[in-house]
């Protein structure tokens, strides 16, 4: 579509109010005018972007099993996390894969990013690639991070995505970047 036929489509923001700011995320209510000129108040969720890394080691992914609040239940993901402010995705990515399972990337390879649900959040998840891993043998979890490392086949993460055990969609949309664009 040309942009002339997205202008009966898009709402244009003419104020924020900030209604609950956290430290994973500001909740905010904005007021848009729609096309037609009728106003409306909508929840948007302002975050920093995050990054997930596919690590990959003789046919294993590098998982990381950890508790999820929101789903009260407990997640295999690859590893990732918030990109610190001042930080670049890729650095980011380097510093989480360090950080939640010990090994460092000799070779990282950037996949593209996705917003996490446009209809709420401004943020995205950046994705990559890592290979040629380096062990350090030690993770350098922050201080509220409870995460156990594992290696897993590669198949067995690709069969159970989705499942009980891999329920965060962000992994599964992850996966999908590395099979379609991975070299």
């Amino acid at each position: 579509m040309s942009n002339k036929e997205n202008e009966n489509l898009e709402w244009k923001e003419i104020g924020k109010k900030e209604l609950l700011k956290t430290r994973v995320m500001t909740v905010c209510q904005t007021t848009s005018v729609a096309p037609n000129g009728k106003e409306g108040n909508y929840i948007v969720n302002d975050a920093p972007d995050w990054v997930i890394v596919i690590a990959e080691r003789d046919g294993k992914f590098l998982m990381v099993k950890q508790w999820r609040h929101g789903e009260k239940h407990l997640s295999i993901e690859f590893p990732g996390g918030v990109i610190d402010e001042g930080e670049t995705p890729e650095e980011a990515a380097r510093r989480e894969l360090l950080e939640e399972t010990g090994f460092k990337a000799g070779k990282l390879t950037y996949l593209g990013k996705m917003n996490p649900n446009p209809a709420l959040f401004r943020n995205h998840s950046h994705f990559f690639a890592a290979s040629d891993l380096i062990s350090t043998g030690e993770q350098d979890l922050d201080e509220d991070e409870y995460v156990q490392y594992f290696e897993i086949p590669k198949e067995e993460v690709i069969a159970g995505m989705a499942s009980d055990d891999y329920n965060h969609a962000l992994m599964a949309a992850a996966l999908l970047k590395y099979i379609t664009k991975k070299d």
